[in-house]
C-alpha cells in the first residue's frame, strides 16, 4: 500500500462533490460495497441508488438527495478500504461540512443506518430552513480571512447578516447570509481586492444564523442518535481540533449548522499531528485540491472508484 497509515488521514467530501454515476462501478466490483447501497435502498423504501447512478442531475443535486448520496458513497468507499486493507487504519479523520457525519461513521462512533437517517434529516431540515428564511452563499477568491471578516461585518446591517461560512483554503472562502447583505459583501470584497466574488447556485445560507429556525430540531435529532466514542480521532469542523468523545462529536455537529467550517485550520491541525498523506473517500477530489493549497508537500489519493483502490495498492 502506498500510504503509511500512521501518517495518513482520510477525509470526506461535502455538497458540491456529487456526480451522476457515483459509486456505481465500485458497487459492481465489490459485494462488500454494494451492501451499503442495498441497505440505503431498503431504508428509503425506494431504489435510491438509481438516483445516484442514473440521475438525472437535477434530482441528484436536490439537497434532500445530495447529502445522503455523498454519505453512502463515502462510507461504501471507506468500508471497502477497511475490507481490502484491514491493517490500514489511518491516524485521523476529517470531513467537510456534511462530510463530518461520514467521518463520524468511519470513526466507529455512528452506525451506518443511524448516520444515514441523520443525514437525511439534515437535508430535510436545511431545505426547510431555506424556505423559512431564504438566503444565499458566495465564493470569494483572493481575499484573506481578516479582510473578509471586516467586509462581512460592514455588510451586515438592519437585521441582515452575512458571515464567513467555509474557510476552504488560502484565497478560497465562502460567505453565507441574507441575500441583500450577501450582495453588499460581494461588492465590498471586490472593492477590498478580491479576484472574484461569485454567487453560488443555492437557496440556503448554510453555516450561518439563517439556519437557526431548524436548530432545535437538529439538536434533538443528534441527541436521539446512537453515538459512542470514536475509535479514530476526528478533526472538528468548528474548532479544528481532534475530538475523542461522543459528547464532543455531538456538540460539534450541532454547532456546525450555524458555524464556520474551518477547513484550512483543520488541515493545518492534521499536519501538526504528523499527517503526510490524505485519502479522499467518496465522490471526486475537491478536498484534495484544497489540501494541495494548504499543505503542498502532502501526498493525495482519491478513493471512490475501483481504479483508485488499485492505484492505492500500488
Amino acid at each position: 500500500m502506498k500510504i503509511n497509515p500512521q501518517t495518513a488521514a482520510f477525509i470526506f467530501p461535502g455538497q458540491g462533490s456529487q456526480a451522476v454515476g457515483m459509486g456505481k462501478d465500485l458497487a459492481a466490483k465489490y459485494p462488500v460495497t454494494k451492501r451499503f447501497f442495498d441497505e440505503a435502498d431498503a431504508l428509503f423504501g425506494r431504489a435510491f441508488s438509481q438516483t445516484m447512478w442514473g440521475g438525472p442531475d437535477a434530482e441528484l443535486n436536490e439537497t434532500l438527495n445530495t447529502q445522503p448520496a455523498l454519505y453512502i458513497h463515502s462510507i461504501a468507499a471507506w468500508m471497502t478500504f477497511t475490507h481490502l486493507f484491514p491493517d490500514g487504519t489511518p491516524a485521523a479523520l476529517a470531513g467537510h461540512s456534511l462530510g463530518e457525519l461520514s467521518a463520524l461513521t468511519a470513526s466507529g462512533a455512528l452506525p451506518f443506518a443511524d448516520g444515514l437517517k441523520l443525514v437525511r434529516t439534515r437535508g430535510e431540515l436545511m431545505k426547510r430552513a431555506g424556505e423559512l428564511n431564504p438566503g444565499g452563499m458566495a465564493a470569494i477568491l483572493g481575499l484573506d480571512i481578516p479582510t473578509l471578516e471586516k467586509v462581512c461585518a460592514e455588510a451586515s446591517a438592519g437585521g441582515e447578516i452575512v458571515q464567513v461560512a467555509n474557510d476552504n483554503c488560502p484565497g478560497q472562502v465562502v460567505i453565507s447570509g441574507h441575500a441583500p447583505a450577501l450582495e453588499r459583501a460581494m461588492e465590498g470584497a471586490k472593492s477590498a481586492g478580491a479576484k472574484r466574488a461569485k454567487a453560488l447556485a443555492v437557496s440556503i445560507a448554510a453555516h450561518s444564523p439563517l439556519m437557526d429556525s431548524i436548530q432545535s430540531e437538529w439538536n434533538a435529532a443528534v441527541d436521539a442518535c446512537a453515538m459512542t466514542n470514536p475509535v479514530i480521532p476526528v478533526i472538528s469542523n468548528v474548532h479544528a481540533k481532534p475530538m475523542t468523545t461522543a459528547d464532543e462529536l455531538r456538540a460539534d455537529i450541532k454547532a456546525q449548522m450555524q458555524s464556520r467550517v474551518r477547513w484550512t485550520e483543520s488541515v493545518e491541525a492534521l499536519r501538526g499531528l504528523g499527517i503526510q498523506s490524505y485519502v479522499e473517500a467518496g465522490s471526486g477530489d475537491v478536498l484534495l485540491g484544497l489540501v494541495k493549497r494548504i499543505d503542498p508537500s502532502a501526498s493525495r489519493y482519491p478513493l471512490g472508484k475501483p481504479e483508485d483502490f488499485a492505484a492505492l495498492e500500488g
